[in-house]
């Protein structure tokens, strides 16, 4: 019964993933290579689906070998070159870990800004993401999207780091070494 979850859940077929987990398919059911049916059904951007396994009792926190759970699945699907920021926030409301590392220290809010996923972003930060968190190397997820031209994120990251009391008149969290950067931050404007 995991394997015909696993694939409703995959096709996005909500009214059979409704079926299975009445008839008592498992909501943490695990493929083979150890994800579970909402990390597969994350990762996909299958949000009714998501839904339905959470209320049926999935562990949103649940994480695979290399460590990654529905959440950072969710981030980012490289094959479909984008993030799921509706997935995301469903996931936080029912307590995902937004600051659960995966490789190298790499939180979800890393992982969205690397990847350019602004609403992503925005999601994660909604929910409570950490701007000033740094990776094992010491980077935070501004230092990590510098490099890259993703100016909205690197803006917004800006924005999130000033609202966690970094100084205005620096230029955020210090860049990664032997980085040159510019940045796109519009001053804000001074009341009289």
């Amino acid at each position: 019964m995991s394997d015909s979850l696993i694939q409703a859940a995959v096709e996005g077929d909500l009214a059979r993933v409704r079926s299975l987990l009445a008839s008592g398919a498992d909501a943490n059911a695990r493929d083979a290579d150890g994800a579970t049916v909402l990390m597969r059904a994350a990762h996909l951007g299958r949000l009714d689906v998501v839904r339905a396994l959470v209320d049926a009792g999935a562990d949103v926190n649940a994480t695979d070998e290399r460590g990654w759970g529905a959440l950072a699945k969710a981030v980012y699907n490289a094959d479909l070159d984008r993030g799921f920021a509706d997935v995301v926030g469903v996931l936080i409301e029912r307590g995902a870990n937004v600051e659960a590392p995966i490789g190298y220290g790499i939180r979800p809010l890393m992982l969205a800004a690397g990847y350019g996923e602004i609403a992503v972003v925005e999601a994660l930060l909604a929910g409570g993401a950490d701007v000033l968190a740094r990776n094992d190397g010491g980077l935070t997820a501004l230092m990590m999207v510098k490099e890259k031209f993703y100016v909205d994120v690197i803006n917004r990251l800006h924005e999130a780091e000033r609202d966690a009391g970094v100084d205005e008149g620096s230029c955020g969290t210090k860049n990664a070494p032997g980085s040159n950067v510019i940045t796109f931050l519009k001053p804000t404007a001074r009341k009289a």
